[in-house]
């Protein structure tokens, strides 16, 4: 038996332009389980966009994509915000916030800090927020830092 077509054009249409957005369009017709792990976080990212919201809740969109979908996510991110909508996106890559984001969260167990990345984001609120672990990792990134100059 044939299954019917429930979307109207209008529908198609902001498919099409969603997967265009994420730059899918041409893996349309393509069952999710084909696509690899960034292509399905784009995937997740265009069923978001789709919803037309004010707000979006992203938990870690950055995890396990390669570079190239890192930036297209980045893109669409800005756009977003450029259209006036609100994101809130889990992330943990300490080295991108401050180019990615504009106003962060730190929490561990409770709120920690909350305001804008050029006022939340320093060593002190990491430490803080990580303790005795940020401590190790600022001190591992200023010994590679060190072997990368030739210190």
């Amino acid at each position: 038996m044939e299954r019917p077509d429930f979307l109207k054009k209008s529908d198609k249409e902001a498919v099409e332009r969603t997967l265009e957005m994420v730059g899918l369009e041409s893996f349309a017709n393509r069952q999710i389980g084909e696509l690899s792990g960034g292509q399905q976080q784009r995937v997740f990212i265009a069923r978001a966009l789709l919803q037309e919201a004010e707000i979006y809740l992203m938990d870690e969109p950055f995890a396990g994509v390669d570079i190239a979908t890192e930036k297209v996510i980045v893109s669409i991110f800005d756009e977003l915000r450029s259209k006036g909508k609100t994101l809130f996106v889990v992330h943990h890559d300490l080295n991108s916030v401050d180019q990615y984001f504009d106003w962060v969260i730190l929490l561990n167990t409770s709120l920690i800090a909350c305001g804008p990345v050029e006022e939340v984001f320093n060593r002190e609120m990491l430490l803080k927020t990580y303790g005795g672990y940020f401590a190790f990792l600022d001190e591992a990134a200023k010994i590679a830092q060190k072997k990368n100059l030739g210190l």
